[in-house]
């Protein structure tokens, strides 16, 4: 049997349609037959050449949810349950090497130099060949951190957890938020539609999102933010006064940027209340120098920052929770969902910023 895949080959070049041979999966393996791949904002950086990471060629994607279509040996998903053939399932994005000094000793998987990323650091050139989302199917290396899914589930609800989710509650294990607490959202896109959602979640008072778009500020709304501040319509002093107006003069208590442009940082910090604690979820790419007065702004303030990168297992068992625990809500993210055939499609209209978030999936 075959599989076809979407490869990149060339950056800003036009993905390739590929037929692989379906492999027999060996010890610890899992072949999965895709039902739905989230288009990251991620892979349109991979696709236009700006992260580094990126091999060619490349079958992109790294948000999966699919069936287990056969398996090399007998697995466990992370909760202990057996996961067998016909399970539907997603998985950790990230495999680590289990042996290195961050796995090891600091036991912080996301931190491995040797992690291997489907859809993003892993070739197509090399056995197993299979090793991301654009495609039919997926084979899962040994090591895969699983999750098993209800049946019943949309498996395109489910995407944005393996990525989006998963990082946005590794910056959430960072921040200690209490009830009542003022949370700021920099970005109305995936990242910060799952900021809202998980600060509300921890007892957050008031969600405050700064962004462009009227419409991914809307669906923050949906997700829990509590007012919207349209970044086209108020200047940089008037958000920051309306912030310290909500507040009482303080400030926020959290601020979690999910914009990754550059001046985001300064402007978020600044936001802070003494104390408070700005978590960066969202530069996945360099994106310039950001210029901070670093005693006025951070030291004499109190001020604690978190870079966020990526996420290990039990970021994304709590994302893939909070999805279950509301799929439809979830499912309204997918602004468009699309044909495996239509991937290059769905770059170009992440490109034009023309969706909120994109599923690629097999059935429409």
């Amino acid at each position: 049997m075959t599989c076809n895949a979407y490869v990149l080959t060339k950056f800003r070049e036009p993905l390739e349609l590929r037929t692989f041979q379906l492999p027999t999966p060996g010890p610890g393996e899992i072949l999965v037959r895709l039902a739905a791949s989230g288009v990251c904002g991620s892979d349109l950086h991979m696709y236009l050449g700006e992260d580094p990471r990126t091999p060619l060629p490349i079958i992109l994607g790294h948000e999966g949810v699919g069936w287990v279509e056969a398996m090399g040996s007998s697995q466990n998903a992370v909760d202990g349950r057996s996961v067998k053939e016909g399970d539907l399932i997603t998985w950790n994005r990230g495999v680590a090497c289990n042996r290195c000094y961050a796995c090891k000793i600091l036991r912080q998987p996301s931190y491995c130099t040797g992690r291997q990323i489907y859809g993003i650091n892993l070739s197509c050139d090399q056995p197993p060949y299979l090793n991301g989302c654009y495609s039919e199917y997926v084979l899962l290396r040994p090591g895969t951190d699983l999750y098993l899914l209800p049946s019943s589930i949309d498996p395109a609800a489910v995407c944005s957890a393996c990525c989006s989710g998963a990082t946005v509650a590794h910056a959430f294990d960072l921040a200690n938020i209490h009830p009542g607490d003022t949370v700021v959202v920099q970005g109305p896109g995936p990242l910060g539609v799952w900021a809202c959602y998980f600060a509300r979640r921890r007892g957050a008072g008031q969600v405050v999102v700064i962004g462009g778009s009227e419409n991914r500020l809307e669906m923050c709304r949906q997700f829990g933010a509590t007012h919207l501040l349209n970044r086209r319509n108020l200047s940089l002093e008037q958000r920051k006064e309306t912030v310290f107006q909500l507040t009482g003069g303080r400030g926020a208590d959290c601020v979690v940027e999910c914009a990754g442009t550059n001046g985001a940082a300064v402007e978020g910090i600044r936001l802070l209340r003494q104390g408070g604690v700005y978590l960066s979820t969202g530069y996945a790419q360099p994106a310039g120098l950001e210029q901070l007065d670093f005693f006025t702004d951070v030291v004499r303030r109190g001020v604690a920052i978190h870079g966020v990168w990526v996420s290990d297992a039990r970021h994304v068992y709590h994302a893939v929770t909070a999805a279950l625990e509301n799929p439809e809500l979830f499912a309204s993210m997918i602004s468009h969902r699309l044909p495996l055939q239509e991937a290059n499609h769905a770059l170009a209209l992440m490109q034009n910023r023309e969706a909120i978030k994109i599923a690629l999936v097999s059935q429409i």
